[in-house]
């Protein structure tokens, strides 16, 4: 262990209590929060803490706060150290579990792939858009139906590529990040750029409601189904959804690497976790109790965020890159339990904040 990074860690800690402080006094929830035991994790032993701490590594250097910056230098000389993962995390961070009442809930999302072309053809069609200069990040703007049915984005030059699934694109939109694939072989990353402003509605609960499907029928693949048998019934249902997705061109990821998360850095498949920032630091540990289809329990990395990710026990898992991933992430609805690993000081700190 460096010993001149451990002791900057110590000094440290009294400025991180205080910067907490006034952090968690202007929150507006109130949630409850308990410091764990390394014990008390099921299944912490047998997890290979070595890959966690390598994904760590490749967003802890863009955290806020002396004490992450601190143990971001130590994890970097742990890596050196096969098998001395597991002691680094027990050391320096505390288990806290933090609940608002709310069921915990794990879903999975993926890369999508999809057939496109940088022209319009009569089987690709339909367009993905840059962002527009004159949409701002959470002002509202036009909801899905005006831009599909209006000329608000025509002639504008915004169309990075056209793709030929209507259903795919809007299942691009909703993950937020993508790859297509062109008929040459190459393909076009892309990343999230913006929305419209509009909140998101589920399809699925739509569909649900209309009588269409009941709760567990419903999945990506049905969704997809039904649309292209109804093609008419299918678009008006895919405008229910009133929130739009702009993207960009990422020519600086290579292509085995993962897409870009909330920390513009590549994510990884199984230890890449998307979260609520208001609860769980962006780049912080979390370690997992994940019951149901592919059942987990390993630490993974809250590197990402999502839309529909509300309250501090909701996790999407990045299950990867293609149609494989993308069945992998639509049978994943399942319970359990998430447990943040935070700096000691600042996980007491939190104590302290709950205390009546």
């Amino acid at each position: 262990m460096n010993q001149r990074a451990a002791a900057a860690y110590v000094a440290i800690c009294s400025a991180a209590l205080a910067q907490f402080a006034s952090v968690a006094a202007s929150e507006t929830v109130d949630p409850t929060y308990s410091v764990l035991d390394f014990h008390g994790l099921t299944g912490w032993t047998s997890d290979d803490q070595q890959a966690a701490l390598s994904v760590f590594l490749n967003t802890c250097g863009d955290m806020k706060g002396v004490d992450w910056q601190t143990l971001c230098l130590m994890a970097k000389d742990q890596s050196e150290q096969d098998g001395q993962a597991k002691t680094f995390f027990e050391l320096f961070f505390r288990p806290v579990l933090i609940q608002d009442g709310s069921p915990a809930l794990f879903t999975g999302y993926y890369e999508p792939e999809l057939d496109g072309s940088r022209t319009r053809t009569s089987r690709f069609r339909y367009p993905v858009y840059r962002l527009p200069p004159d949409v701002t990040e959470g002002v509202p703007w036009l909801t899905r139906r005006e831009i599909e049915e209006g000329n608000a984005l025509a002639g504008r030059g915004l169309e990075i590529a056209w793709v030929d699934d209507p259903v795919e694109l809007l299942f691009l939109q909703i993950q937020g990040s993508g790859r297509i694939l062109l008929q040459d072989g190459s393909h076009i990353r892309l990343g999230y750029a913006g929305n419209n402003g509009q909140d998101y509605r589920s399809i699925g609960k739509e569909m649900v409601r209309r009588e269409i499907y009941e709760p567990h029928q419903v999945s990506a693949k049905v969704i997809g189904n039904w649309v292209r048998r109804n093609p008419i019934e299918g678009a008006e249902l895919l405008r229910h959804n009133p929130s739009f997705v702009f993207f960009r061109v990422l020519d600086d990821v290579p292509s085995e690497a993962g897409p870009k998360g909330a920390m513009n850095r590549s994510i990884t498949p199984g230890r890449s976790l998307a979260i609520d920032p208001q609860y769980i630091p962006l780049g912080a540990p979390v370690w997992i109790e994940k019951k149901g289809f592919r059942e987990m329990r390993r630490l993974m990395v809250a590197q990402d965020t999502g839309s529909a990710i509300k309250g501090p026990q909701r996790a999407d898992v990045f299950m990867g890159t293609g149609a494989g991933a993308g069945r992998e992430a639509g049978r994943m609805k399942d319970a359990g339990r998430m447990v943040v690993l935070l700096p000691i000081q600042r996980a007491y700190a939190m104590m302290v904040e709950d205390a009546p």
